[in-house]
Parts: structure tokens; C-alpha cells; sequence
């Protein structure tokens, strides 16, 4: 059976006409060593305000220094899943590590935070339990729900009453799913609240922070940290991929939990494994990001700076106060036409549209790294400010 093309030709077009055509931006390379921020597209040199690198690690010459070292002696594929022969010392390393940092039992290695998300949920249940999740969680925890059968249920966002609510108007619950801090409007899920529902009706909760792990909280230890609730959920995932600046994701629980995910994700089972450098690397960076808190620290001042050259420009910003901020702009073209002069201007912040945020939910999201500089922060409220001005009295 052939594509029928004229039939996605015409979806295209839809898409374009809708201003939600997604393009891809080719990175030509970075132009100063050690600095992630500054980035190459075509001719134009850009501050790359739209990296999830938060703390700066990905070109850290400690973490480039260990996946080098490693390939000496791994080589660079894994060659086989973690099952087979592709589990290295690195990986076993990497996980012990990982638990540790987490405060758990044990730590599981998936190739990607899609992967972790869905070889838990998939493993813990079925088709005839039902998943209690976020309205804006990650579409990764609302796919892996859908694609193992189990009944989904959406409670408002950050709205633990909503999900008691719920609980109330239907059979009992065996996950409750949240993101910690939520990818595209930087605010943080109610994680007290949510741990006293799961316990109350007897299900398990499961946090994604993968924009929380590494960034927040006193030592890094993220949005359970912050919500002090470290002993009370027992399902945590993690990324390496955003305030690590590396690769790939990891569940951590207790040991009982990580053995039965061995034996049952079939997103772990079944994928080859992560590079023997790429565990390296992201070791390396776990040590960076415990021993030097002054990357946090740094990051939390230059998101203040931010906000408060935004406030005093009139920039309609939301509550955030993670480095994810969210200017809502409403219309996809609007959005589009923010980004653009930016990028003129040297900035690069991309245009979140429909489907990936709700419809009338345009936004622009800027995100901000340890590695950005005072003047570049001062900048992009600058540019920002006239634009948006621009914006409005048009």
C-alpha cells in the first residue's frame, strides 16, 4: 500500500496555513569553545536562549574529557542492550551513582526520558487500572498511559483537588502521574498534596523531573526537594539530558522496583544501550553539578535579572521562578513573528505552538542557562521589550 501523498501534501499545507508548521534549524557548529550558549545557524551568530542545558555542562571540558577517555577503551556503540553484553562498568557506575544522588535504592539506565516513561508505566499497568495524570503532563506520560491500554484520566493541571475529585467518580487508581516541573510553563507540580492522595487511596505515584533534577532545590535534588517530600514518591525519573547536558534518562525506587523493571520494561529490554562515553560523560557531569552549586546559583540570578528587567519593560510573563519562562503570546503567527525578530537580533528563543501547548497558548520559551551572560540577559529584555511593544501598537 502506497502514502498517499497528495492526501499529507494537503495536511501540510493545513499545517502552514495554521501556523503550526515545526521546522528544524540546522546548528552549523559552536563558535567558542566552552561556551553552550553561543551557537551558528547559516551565517548568523546566536545566543541560544531555548537550551534545556541549564547548568552549562554540555561543552564542560571535564565532561567532553570523560567520554574521550572512555572511548579508548569502549569504543563508542554499545554494540547490544543491557540484557545482552552492552551493561559496561560505566553504565553500573553511572546507576549507583545516580541512586545515590536520588536517594534511592537503585537507579535503571533507559536510552531516552520517552523511553523511561513508558517502560514504567507500560511494566506497572494495565489495561484494566486506571492512570490519574496532569492535563499538561509530558506527552510522553500521556502516550505511554494510552499506548498500554490502561483507562487515562486528565485532572486540571497542578490541581490536587481536582485529582481527589476524580479519585471520588471512579474506580480506585493504581498510578497517579506528574511531571515535577512542567516543560513548557516552568511551574512545579504539588507534589506534597499529591503524595498524601496517592497514600490515602492506596496507589502509587510516579514524578518525571526531568527539568527539576539538577536545577532546584538546596542541592540539586530537584522538585521533591523543594516539596520536601525525597522519601514519599516511589516511582522518580530522571533525564541526563538537560542540567547533566548529556544523554539519555533513568528511573530510581527501590531495589524491588528496579528488578521487576529489568525483567518487564520493554523499552529497556528490548534498546540497545546508552554508549559506554555517554555514561562517562554523564558521570562526570553528576560530580560537576554536586560539587560546584554556585552553577545554581548563578542560574537563579540571572532568571531574577530577568524578570525583573521583563516586569519593569511590561512583559507579560508568568509566575515561573524556574529557568523556563514562559511569555504567552496567544496567536501561532504572533509567536512565530516574536521569534523571528529575535533572531534577527541575534537571540534564539523558539515559538511553542499548538499541539505542544493548548490552543490559543502560542507562546515564546526562554529558557536560561548558568552559562549565559549578564549582558546577553540584559539584551534579550531589551529586544524583547521593544519588539513586544512593536507587537502591540501594531
Amino acid at each position: 500500500m502506497r502514502t498517499d501523498a497528495q492526501r499529507l501534501a494537503r495536511e501540510l499545507s493545513r499545517l502552514e496555513a495554521q501556523h503550526s508548521r515545526r521546522q528544524r534549524r540546522i546548528v552549523e557548529a559552536f563558535p567558542e569553545a566552552g561556551d553552550p550558549t553561543a551557537v551558528r545557524i547559516g551565517d548568523r551568530r546566536l545566543r541560544n536562549f531555548c537550551s534545556n542545558d541549564y547548568l552549562g555542562l554540555s561543552q564542560h571540558p571535564a565532561v567532553v574529557r570523560a567520554a574521550a577517555d572512555c572511548m579508548t577503551q569502549f569504543g563508542f556503540g554499545a554494540g547490544a542492550a543491557h540484557l545482552v553484553s552492552g551493561h559496561t562498568r560505566e553504565h553500573h557506575a553511572l546507576e549507583e551513582e545516580l541512586a545515590a544522588f536520588t536517594g534511592r535504592q537503585r537507579a535503571l539506565l533507559f536510552s531516552t526520558g520517552y523511553m523511561a516513561n513508558l517502560g514504567v508505566i507500560s511494566a506497572l499497568v494495565d489495561r484494566q487500572q486506571l492512570v490519574l495524570a496532569d492535563r499538561l503532563n509530558h506527552a510522553s506520560l500521556l502516550d505511554a498511559a494510552r499506548l498500554c491500554g490502561a483507562r487515562l484520566r486528565r485532572y486540571a493541571h497542578a490541581d490536587a483537588a481536582s485529582a481527589a475529585q476524580m479519585l471520588e467518580d471512579s474506580a480506585a487508581a493504581h498510578l497517579i502521574v506528574t511531571d515535577g516541573v512542567f516543560s513548557m510553563d516552568g511551574d512545579l507540580a504539588p507534589v506534597a498534596q499529591l503524595t498524601q492522595l496517592a497514600a490515602a487511596r492506596d496507589c502509587d505515584l510516579m514524578v518525571d523531573d526531568a527539568h527539576g533534577l539538577g536545577v532546584i532545590g538546596a542541592t540539586g535534588r530537584g522538585t521533591l526537594q523543594v516539596t520536601d517530600t525525597m522519601r514519599a514518591v516511589p516511582i522518580l525519573v530522571g533525564t541526563l539530558g538537560k542540567a547533566f547536558g548529556t544523554f539519555g534518562a533513568f528511573v530510581a525506587g527501590d531495589s524491588a522496583l528496579i528488578e521487576y523493571l529489568i525483567q518487564r520494561a520493554r523499552t529497556y529490554i528490548y534498546s540497545t544501550a546508552l554508549p559506554a562515553a555517554v555514561a562517562a560523560a554523564s558521570r562526570a557531569a553528576l560530580r560537576l553539578a554536586q560539587s560546584e552549586s554556585w552553577r545554581r546559583q548563578r542560574l537563579q540570578e540571572l532568571v531574577q535579572r530577568f524578570r525583573t528587567a521583563a516586569g519593569a519593560l511590561g512583559l507579560p510573563l508568568t509566575s515561573s521562578t524556574t529557568p523556563i519562562q514562559p511569555l504567552i503570546v496567544g496567536d501561532s503567527a504572533h509567536a512565530l513573528a516574536l521569534s523571528e525578530g529575535l533572531m534577527s537580533a541575534g537571540f534564539w528563543v523558539a515559538a511553542i505552538r499548538p499541539p505542544t501547548v493548548p490552543r490559543g497558548a502560542a507562546r515564546l520559551r526562554i529558557t536560561f542557562s548558568a552559562a549565559h551572560h549578564e549582558s546577553d540577559v540584559d539584551a534579550l529584555a531589551d529586544t524583547l521589550g521593544r519588539l513586544w511593544r512593536e507587537r502591540s501598537a501594531a
